[in-house]
């Protein structure tokens, strides 16, 4: 069976106007559905509050937040989305002197794999 999900555009507004062509397929509407999913703020979305990344709740500014919890939350939202069927590899930095947190992922769904970076 086929998944299908509505493109979004650069400022990451859905797309309208091009027929088909708002439209992903397999793979790429995983991959879609996966930066979607690490971009939903836990809190933010009004049908269920409890969804989403607890990015204010338990990574910025908790005492005795680490990489690992981080890793653990992020790696969490990927493979709970619907089509991933498991992550390959999965790596990330952490510069405690910018702040900036980075990761890559290699996932696999049921249509092949696909890589996640930094959303």
């Amino acid at each position: 069976m086929s998944m299908i999900y509505r493109r979004l555009d650069s400022s990451g507004d859905y797309t309208f106007g091009q027929s088909k062509q708002n439209f992903l397929n397999d793979i790429n509407a995983v991959a879609q559905a996966i930066l979607t999913r690490l971009r939903l703020l836990k809190g933010e979305w009004w049908e269920d509050t409890e969804d989403g990344l607890p990015l204010f709740q338990q990574i910025l500014g908790a005492r005795g937040t680490n990489k690992k919890v981080v890793d653990s939350l992020i790696r969490s939202r990927i493979l709970d989305t619907i089509g991933v069927t498991g992550i390959q590899t999965y790596t990330s930095t952490f510069d405690g002197e910018t702040r900036a947190y980075t990761f890559t992922a290699v996932v696999n769904t049921k249509y092949g794999s696909t890589t996640i970076t930094n959303v």
